[in-house]
């Protein structure tokens, strides 16, 4: 095609220039536009470059795929009460149930129940909104948080892409400022969430860590200590505050918490990267900040407490109003950091066949978030080299905490059937590179297995 592109540039060059020229030792006044057509090659049809699912591929038999996983469901790796369930996408016919109706820690995967509720109540096009408003005195400003934790102190963001800057929203403050009006004092209203900073089963040395924070409505670079870093901050507020300041060129402000004044004047907005982003990022990093965030906001539009507790339940009963069965589903946070989560495997399987088949409209967004085996995010390294399974034959969100190992996700079949499978094993003891591989033997048999 790109020969033929150049062939037709090279034509369409002479045809033009011969139009607009006369041969000067011509004074008939000939053009090259009198020179014989060119003939160019018959060029067939395109085949496309990327390919459907076949809609007629065979689905597994459900005994064949139970006899064929049952040795390695049973892995030592994986403790005892293993709870298994694979769904055909086409269909929603159950291929393989191990107590599948057993609620079970599902670590991380929890936000995938977060996530869904978030596309579907919010929308794929939604986004946060962080303001900065004027303060009770001249060179006072208020950072008031809306949310989100992707707002970065760089630009471009070192770890969210497309998010929001504090540079674009200095700049609009310092426009709005009286020319002349030095910042001494910046203000941060983290009043839109409430409740506890941590949520219950969270563990003493979780926030701040390397994996999250206190929860807070205003944050930078995913509540980090620094852009790009992996520590988190145990006064993510404070360091938004304190961001701002230095992009105003005011390093030396006073930083406090506090609230807006009513009906104070609006100086600068930013918004966020669309949902459907926020998503694909909690999902593919496993972050445990925006997913918590997300959850808030389902909340807030539930018109529920911002909090663990209302953004929990909102998140279950917009999934359950989407028509996941919840049965046996708990959560206490949005992120399946806390140990008192408790989801059943068969509820992971029908939101991911959900967003799969489209039956849950806006939720389809869920499934370019999974992390690719061999490829990306958290299972980058977990993928092998075999060309029916590596890479992107499995798609799936991890979960890892101690003793609890959890995978779920999509996976096509060799014969080219698309699953939908949840993992939850939550009474492991030994290594956690043995359990991991226990379940990624279990996706990979899944990707190899035609099961007839």
């Amino acid at each position: 095609m790109a020969v033929i592109g150049v062939v037709l540039l090279l034509i369409g060059g002479v045809a033009g220039l011969g139009v607009l020229l006369t041969s000067k030792n011509d004074p008939s006044g000939a053009t090259a536009a009198s020179v014989p057509s060119a003939k160019l090659p018959h060029v067939g049809n395109a085949t496309p470059a990327l390919a459907a699912l076949s809609t007629t591929a065979p689905s597994p038999d459900p005994a064949v795929l139970t006899r064929t996983l049952a040795p390695l469901l049973g892995a030592a790796a994986l403790g005892s009460g293993v709870k298994a369930s694979v769904l055909d996408v086409a269909t929603g016919n159950v291929l393989l149930d191990q107590s599948a109706a057993d609620p079970g820690h599902p670590a991380s995967t929890a936000k995938l129940l977060t996530s869904v509720a978030a596309l579907t109540q919010l929308g794929p096009s939604a986004t946060l909104t962080t303001r900065v408003v004027a303060g009770h005195a001249p060179g006072e400003v208020v950072l008031v948080g809306g949310g989100d934790p992707t707002l970065s102190r760089t630009s471009p963001s070192q770890t969210y892409p497309g998010a929001a800057t504090v540079a674009a929203l200095a700049a609009q403050v310092r426009a709005a400022v009286p020319a002349g009006t030095p910042i001494t004092r910046v203000v941060v209203d983290d009043s839109l969430f409430s409740g506890p900073l941590t949520a219950p089963g969270w563990q003493p040395g979780d926030a701040p860590s390397s994996y999250a924070a206190p929860v807070t409505a205003a944050a930078v670079d995913g509540a980090r200590v620094s852009p790009g870093s992996a520590g988190r901050s145990g006064q993510p507020g404070i360091d938004a505050g304190a961001a701002l300041a230095d992009a105003l060129g005011a390093s030396g402000a006073t930083v406090v918490l506090g609230q807006a004044p009513a009906g104070a004047k609006t100086l600068g907005t930013v918004h966020s990267a669309p949902v459907e982003r926020l998503v694909e990022q909690a999902l593919t990093m496993s972050d445990n900040m925006l997913a918590e965030a997300l959850a808030r906001q389902v909340a807030i539009a539930r018109h529920l407490p911002a909090s663990f507790a209302g953004s929990a339940q909102a998140v279950l009963a917009t999934v359950k109003g989407a028509g996941i069965d919840t049965t046996g589903a708990t959560l206490v946070d949005g992120s399946g950091l806390s140990r008192q989560d408790k989801v059943p495997a068969r509820t992971l399987a029908a939101v991911l066949r959900g967003a799969a088949d489209g039956k849950l409209g806006n939720a389809a967004g869920l499934l370019s978030g999974l992390p690719v085996a061999g490829f990306d995010g958290t299972l980058a390294d977990r993928g092998d080299t075999d060309p029916k399974t590596y890479p992107g034959s499995v798609r799936a969100k991890t979960g890892t905490l101690l003793g609890v190992h959890a995978l779920a996700g999509t996976v096509v079949t060799e014969d080219g059937r698309l699953l939908a499978f949840a993992l939850l094993a939550d009474g492991t003891s030994g290594s956690e590179t043995a359990a991991e591989s226990a379940l990624d033997d279990i996706a990979t048999q899944l990707a190899r297995c035609g099961c007839r």
